[in-house]
């Protein structure tokens, strides 16, 4: 039986053709229009002479081009290869030549993504959406708004691809590149089934008590996109998800805390899903629950890094609204566990498996470790990639034993609830004994002055390595680092609190919020 990831804007012209499926500050798109201007961009691929399992570059804002493009490309049978938008030229043609793509659309304001694509002979034609100011674009670039034209000659979709492609649920649908902390990054092939399955799993509310019942974002359910689409989380929990039921997706090109409190009020969002910094900065602006009106938001998730149960606390309890806590990565579609909507009081924890997936903590020999033991976070099911594209090495190596190799360390407890310690990578040893930052960063939230904070382990001739903590103040507050230490030295085993501390104006973050320990080890 063939299933095409494309399925979810099909599904959305046969059954809510005049429902809104995208917002921007500068349009509104039924499914209808949505549809209608993926199938000319697909019409317009065939005619630059795309074909079916062909990888196409995608580097474009949180702006419904993006949208468009990505269902294009599927609705051609393409593969789906997204690009961080802060890439340089040479990351972009890296990205370009590992995945053999042979097309790209690109933001053209974005320069380095035109240069980037020019430097790879192997991929032929250039799609350019908006508008380049001072940047001559290459010879034979097609412009994006003339390819979905409704008169347009290029695409004239009618004819030339009258329908979607069929493609197999284990077809590579989507390619997505890892953040390389190890080396140079890697894609993790997505298939068809795997992102829509996933999208189903984001689409579904569920409640714990019995029966069994599911709210899905439907009509009249608006997410409000900050997360960047190009990115696993933004792309399956704010766009595939929502679009999955017949929601709306509100994008925000670049996230401000107090411009995202003013989108939730104007345009009534339902949900927000977000990395534990675009929560620090709402909660950071001055009398944001007074100053806007959030009360039609009813569901919030938080994912990619640990979300500080202090900072879960002072949220919900500002903006009336429990927060879920998930996990998932690039390799996992991305969600793979989360807290159900009636099951978020277990702060710190990250629920249980979705539906089809197992998870156990295992250790080196992929053997369960007790209950409340911490091990290595291993999963298998129905989200799993297809492997590291041309990676076999790689592949095997996380996939050994049968489960997906995270890389995190989590804990089971006895309900069966699944909590995160850390990476494995960002563990550190402190004279033998194991310190997880988050458990210290946990402490240090606690802190009133204490506004963004990573801890991470630095040589030691003695011990080996030692714990040191980074942080940053809130506005007009102030502390000493000998007064963090002290602080620390209250709440924290002898072994664990930090002896070093370096107080900066801000953390270092990667295109999602999420704050880059590497960095900060470097």
């Amino acid at each position: 039986m063939s299933l095409n990831l494309a399925l979810i804007v099909e599904n959305g012209l046969r059954y809510f053709a005049d429902e809104i499926a995208l917002i921007h500050p500068e349009c509104r798109m039924s499914y209808a229009e949505l549809s209608d201007r993926a199938r000319r961009f697909a019409g317009a691929l065939r005619a630059a002479g795309v074909q079916p399992r062909d990888k196409v570059g995608l580097m474009i804002p949180n702006r419904p081009e993006f949208t468009i493009a990505y269902f294009g490309i599927l609705y051609a049978g393409g593969v789906v290869v997204p690009l961080n938008i802060l890439l340089v030229a040479d990351e972009v043609a890296y990205t370009l030549s590992d995945s053999d793509a042979v097309a790209m659309v690109v933001w053209a304001p974005l320069e380095a993504g035109v240069r980037g694509f020019e430097r790879v002979p192997t991929c032929k034609q250039l799609f350019a959406a908006g508008t380049a100011s001072d940047l001559a674009l290459p010879s034979g670039t097609i412009r994006f708004e003339d390819a979905v034209a409704e008169q347009s000659e290029i695409s004239n979709w009618k004819s030339q691809f009258p329908e979607m492609a069929q493609t197999m649920p284990d077809d590579t649908a989507v390619i997505l590149y890892t953040s390389g902390t190890t080396g140079k990054p890697k894609g993790a092939e997505l298939t068809h089934f795997n992102l829509y399955f996933n999208a189903l799993c984001v689409s579904e509310r569920q409640f714990t008590r019995w029966p069994r019942q599911v709210e899905v974002f439907g009509p009249g359910h608006r997410g409000l996109a900050c997360l960047p689409l190009y990115h696993s989380f933004g792309q399956t929990a704010m766009q595939n998800g929502l679009l999955f039921g017949g929601a709306a997706t509100r994008t925000m090109e670049r996230f401000d805390g107090e411009a995202a409190l003013a989108a939730i009020e104007s345009d009534r969002i339902t949900f927000f899903a977000g990395v534990p910094t675009m929560y620090f900065a709402m909660l950071a602006v001055p009398d944001g629950e007074k100053r806007f009106d959030t009360s039609s938001l009813r569901f919030c998730v938080s994912g990619g890094a640990a979300l500080p149960v202090e900072v879960k606390r002072k949220f919900e309890q500002r903006f009336r609204v429990k927060i879920q806590e998930a996990y998932g990565l690039s390799e996992t579609s991305p969600l793979a566990c989360s807290q159900e909507f009636d099951r978020t009081e277990k702060a710190g924890s990250i629920g249980r498996p979705i539906w089809g997936i197992e998870m156990m903590i295992g250790d080196d020999a992929c053997n369960a470790v007790p209950v409340g033991q911490p091990g290595e976070v291993l999963i298998r099911g129905h989200n799993i990639m297809k492997g590291y594209y041309k990676r076999p090495d790689a592949t095997a190596e996380a996939m050994r034993g049968g489960w997906f190799h995270s890389g995190d360390i989590g804990t089971m407890d006895a309900d069966g609830d699944f909590s995160i310690v850390d990476r494995k990578k960002d563990m550190i040893i402190r004279g033998g004994f194991n310190v997880y930052p988050r458990e210290v960063e946990e402490v240090l939230y606690q802190h009133a002055a204490v506004s963004e904070a990573a801890v991470v382990g630095v040589p030691h001739e003695k011990y080996g390595e030692e714990v040191k903590a980074v942080i940053a103040l809130h506005a007009g507050r102030s502390a000493t680092p000998d007064e963090i230490v002290a602080f620390c030295k209250e709440h924290l085993a002898a072994f664990k609190y930090p002896r070093i501390v370096q107080i900066v104006d801000s953390l270092p973050k990667g295109p999602t919020g999420k704050i880059l320990r590497r960095e900060l080890r470097d």
